[in-house]
């Protein structure tokens, strides 16, 4: 399996993201959930190995993330869906590619074109900031 670089490419930093945004949304988080007082308590107090999951994007951002890729598939449903199933499900390029049943250098520009949209989406958060 070919790993999945970022570095030194037009729209890298929001492919980045899109990859954070989707081991965020994989391990469950963002999802409300109760957590009772008593098994926080023997959480925190438990030595373990490991501890917290340490993520590169904040809740914020992800779910800002959510929301871009969630509107991009009411707008334009495959484009959308290529995302999802790229950078959320995590599934190889090859795999989407058959799903829709188009060729894998199809399936990468509407991957870049989706890409390209979410960071168009996101940039009054850039100028936010």
């Amino acid at each position: 399996m070919k790993k999945r670089t970022y570095t030194d490419k037009p729209l890298g930093d929001t492919e980045y993201l899109l990859e954070q945004w989707g081991w965020w949304r994989m391990d469950g988080m963002g999802v409300p959930r109760y957590v009772s007082p008593l098994h926080a308590l023997i959480r925190d107090n438990t030595p373990g190995e490991g501890g917290v999951k340490e993520y590169v994007i904040t809740d914020e951002l992800a779910l800002a993330v959510d929301a871009a890729v969630s509107r991009l598939t009411k707008r334009d449903q495959q484009m959308g869906d290529i995302l999802w199933l790229y950078f959320g499900a995590k599934w190889p390029a090859l795999r989407v590619a058959r799903e829709f049943k188009i060729g894998e250098p199809k399936f990468r520009e509407l991957m870049k074109a989706g890409v390209a949209w979410v960071d168009s989406a996101l940039e009054s958060l850039r100028e936010a900031a």
